[in-house]
């Protein structure tokens, strides 16, 4: 395990922490700093094996649950770590990175156990080939993408996210989960680096298909549908950690945000950035004033329900991007939205001070479970992280993907 500290970045810096006084421009590499620094902690203490990928601290803890590659988180902390690379060009990044990056390798090897496998391999080979042009890292996203493929339905349309059984899913038929959108990614990155044709289709045709079931008149989105395996005929809605089927789960919109705007990058299809400006709608309509959502928009007891700092995350960084792609005024809400969600992440109430290595703290995993509540999570850091650069690449007048 390499355990060096940063120490080229960070002998020469003060420790910033989080923003503590009221700027009038958010320091974006502050807040990349914090980041750094956070990191340094993580890999001075993670365990040296490779059954340890960082998925959460609980709220009271300075220390981080670990799980194998086998997790759908694992993916996360190796992606991190490349976009902490890319910010500090510190050598010692790009080798933890690449070591994280490795453990992962098997999953390209084996039959699919699920859908997440562009949030796996995509976020840490894929952003590893970005920055480094590997060809080795190449060879496993595209093997992973054919594996990913194994799981469409051609007679649903849609890639199938769980198979196995699932309470309430009716299975063995076909279930399909809004946070399989983001997966589609790898699909479309393969067909256009090597892979076959048809994982464009694929990609196409889960989003066609989920565009046209997944969603209520008012553009808020069910967590799962589930069809008919033989004959594609959607079953039911569920909203399977949400606080109710017909509530807005705050992830679960932020995934279909983030996963429309990708889908319209990838495709130029005028349908798909009408849709994702239209399933972004209720999402900035309904936030509290903070920009920060409770875990589900219909939950209960608001305002004393848990945050859920990581779907802040993801539609920040998803909103810089749609902002490249819309109107000049649509562009301006959605930009000036993303750095106030930013702004507010990157404040002491949700980036610890006290030990705790994360960068953020108050995100909701699965509530009606019991399971992560308001807990440091490692998906929440991944996006707070690629948000922030998203950002500071804006601000050099790059474009932000």
């Amino acid at each position: 395990m390499i355990r060096k500290t940063l120490g080229i970045v960070c002998v020469v810096l003060i420790s910033y922490g989080c923003h503590l006084k009221q700027k009038e421009v958010f320091d974006v590499d502050e807040s990349l700093q914090y980041c750094v620094e956070q990191a340094d902690q993580t890999i001075s203490q993670i365990p040296d094996d490779e059954k340890s990928l960082p998925r959460n601290i609980a709220p009271e803890s300075k220390e981080w649950n670990y799980v194998t590659y086998q997790d759908w988180t694992s993916g996360f902390w190796p992606g991190t770590l490349w976009y902490l690379y890319e910010y500090s060009q510190e050598p010692n990044l790009k080798e933890v990175a690449d070591q994280f990056t490795q453990y992962l390798r098997p999953l390209s090897e084996k039959p699919a156990t699920d859908h997440d496998l562009g949030f796996q391999v995509f976020n840490s080979f894929g952003n590893g080939y970005r920055l480094t042009g590997n060809a080795e890292y190449k060879k496993v996203i595209l093997r992973t993408a054919d594996t990913l493929a194994t799981l469409y339905n051609p007679a649903v349309g849609t890639i199938l996210s769980w198979p196995r059984p699932v309470p309430n899913m009716e299975w063995p038929n076909h279930n399909t989960i809004m946070d399989n959108m983001i997966n589609l990614e790898l699909l479309f990155w393969a067909s256009k680096n090597g892979g076959d044709s048809s994982l464009y289709q694929i990609a196409v045709a889960h989003a066609e298909t989920t565009m046209a079931n997944h969603f209520r008149p008012d553009f808020t989105s069910y967590h799962v549908v589930v069809y008919d395996r033989e004959t594609g005929e959607r079953i039911k809605g569920v909203t399977h950690q949400g606080y109710s089927d017909e509530s807005m789960w705050a992830r679960g919109q932020a995934w279909a945000i983030y996963g429309y705007t990708m889908v319209y990058r990838e495709t130029k299809d005028p349908k798909f950035l009408d849709f994702a400006q239209k399933v972004t709608r209720p999402y900035l309509d309904n936030l509290p004033e903070d920009f920060i959502p409770y875990w589900d928009f219909q939950a209960p007891n608001i305002p004393d329900e848990p945050r859920d700092a990581s779907a802040a995350a993801v539609v920040a960084s998803a909103l810089l991007e749609l902002a490249e792609y819309s109107d000049k005024a649509l562009a301006k809400e959605y930009r000036d939205k993303a750095i106030a969600m930013l702004e507010e992440l990157s404040s002491p109430r949700y980036c610890p001070e006290d030990g705790n290595p994360a960068f953020l703290r108050h995100s909701t995993g699965h509530y009606p479970n019991g399971s992560e509540i308001d807990y440091s999570i490692i998906y929440a850091d991944y996006y707070y992280i690629e948000g922030l650069t998203r950002l500071k690449r804006i601000r050099e007048g790059k474009k932000p993907v």
